[in-house]
């Protein structure tokens, strides 16, 4: 167990199988190495130099022969496998309880293991874990913890019941991520619904227009991620179609939001004809083509996180989602220039600007959740690029969780946005997808402007 366990071995799979477990299990994971670097720094590269202390004295009965391992040179205060477990296991708990729960047990052991072995005093192990659990806890100062239970959605609809599906129009992304959502599945639960699985390179709006047409059904469904979603319930709201949505995507955002965490969710809402009317945020791009219109369901951005994502997009098929994510992420921010844009009128140059969807929450952090599917609001942020030192101080601020009261970070809620660059076109991405370049946009909330089903709160799970 504790050789297991040296360099964080033991962790790094235990994430992997979070990982592959999805859902809250899956940010457990990510939160739960975060706050294993964190402790591992902080209890072997600070307090082990300041605070030296010896080793047990190595154990001479036979007895204990077997239990011997090599004994580490450096301080025995604090045990850093004792600060690791409890920082990883505290981490994914904070996402995940029952994750958290389940894993407790081997921390215990592998902290139990360096007493067992005669490498730590219990002192050293006691000392340790409280360090890394105090790490992980105070991840949330920089990283909230994303509240899982659906937005408010006080706006009641009227739509169609259609049982088994019949009347149904379900668009599959297979392509979209390790959601919950497959066309089968679907297909079993909703025998009458008519399935079309999207194929790569296909021009999403004109295809999905085109069977509109040829179907001519009572109700849209999407089963994908953001992006897919995003471009149904686009032309949901031109036809003025419900819209069902189902969890088949990474992340889900909207799906959560909407209370559809499962199939089955949807399933129920769909064939008892219980639904709600959300709201949508519009973006009229004036780019080198001319004026275009974007809707998004989630967020809009413009600067380093577009240019992010077209990265991504291409180092993807290479080495994978995720590592190509962080990898263009860090080089978006080492390599940006500001934008230099009036916004409402007033000149200023930016880092990033988003725009979201409804009130998102925490307001001094990075945002998670919103608290309302149909508030007519649009939550605006901006990083303020023309202030001294703004790149450093950004960092401390995310680092320290004081971002609210940094000068270079902004937040308000508005009902309408103009924005017009002083410069070359840039990118604008709408629901974590690249959609239009322009110069000018011009971005408003419209509310109750699609119909979702979904299931009365009552019958909605925590």
């Amino acid at each position: 167990m504790t050789r297991s366990a040296d360099h964080s071995v033991l962790w790094m799979g235990c994430a992997a199988v979070c990982v592959l477990c999805g859902g809250r299990a899956r940010r457990g994971a990510v939160r739960g190495l975060a706050s294993v670097a964190g402790a591992s720094a902080l209890a072997n590269g600070i307090l082990k130099p300041l605070l030296p202390r010896r080793r047990p004295p190595a154990r001479t009965d036979p007895r204990f022969a077997r239990r011997l391992v090599p004994i580490p040179t450096s301080s025995s205060f604090p045990s850093g496998h004792s600060a690791s477990a409890a920082a990883f296991v505290t981490g994914v708990a904070l996402e995940s309880p029952v994750a958290g729960a389940a894993l407790a047990p081997l921390a215990a052991l592998v902290a139990y293991s360096r007493v067992h072995t005669g490498v730590h005093w219990p002192g050293d192990v006691l000392f340790g874990a409280a360090v890394g659990s105090a790490v992980a806890l105070s991840t949330r100062r920089w990283w909230a913890v994303r509240a899982d239970e659906p937005a408010r959605a006080d706006t009641a609809a009227d739509a169609p019941a259609l049982p088994a599906g019949a009347g149904l129009l379900v668009v599959v992304n297979p392509q979209s991520g390790t959601g919950t959502g497959t066309a089968d599945e679907l297909a079993d639960r909703l025998p009458h619904a008519h399935i079309a699985a999207l194929e790569a390179d296909t021009d999403l709006d004109r295809w999905l227009e085109q069977l509109v047409g040829t179907t001519r059904p009572q109700a849209l469904g999407v089963c994908g991620g953001d992006g897919t979603v995003q471009a149904v319930a686009a032309i949901a709201h031109r036809h003025d179609l419900p819209l069902a949505v189902f969890p088949g995507g990474t992340l889900n955002h909207f799906a959560l939001d909407v209370g559809a965490g499962t199939l089955d969710d949807t399933v129920r809402a769909v064939t008892d004809g219980h639904a709600a009317r959300v709201g949508v945020g519009a973006v009229t791009v004036h780019g080198p083509h001319g004026p275009s219109e974007q809707v998004f369901v989630n967020t809009a951005s413009l600067g380093g996180y577009p240019d992010s994502v077209r990265l991504r997009d291409k180092w993807q098929p290479r080495i994978g989602k995720w590592p190509a994510a962080a990898a263009a992420m860090i080089t978006v921010l080492a390599t940006a220039e500001p934008i230099r844009a009036r916004v409402d009128g007033t000149d200023m140059a930016l880092w990033l600007l988003f725009v979201g969807n409804g009130h998102y929450r925490p307001t001094d952090q990075v945002p998670m959740s919103r608290t309302a599917l149909d508030a007519g609001t649009l939550d605006v942020r901006y990083l303020r690029a023309d202030r001294r030192w703004s790149r450093t101080r950004l960092f401390f601020a995310a680092a320290t969780g004081t971002l609210g009261a940094s000068a270079v970070y902004r937040q308000r809620d508005v009902t309408s946005l103009s924005v017009h660059l002083d410069g070359p076109p840039v990118a604008l991405a709408t629901d974590g997808e690249v959609t239009a370049d322009g110069t000018a946009f011009e971005v408003k909330a419209v509310p109750s402007a699609v119909t979702v089903y979904r299931l009365p709160d009552a019958q909605l799970a925590p």
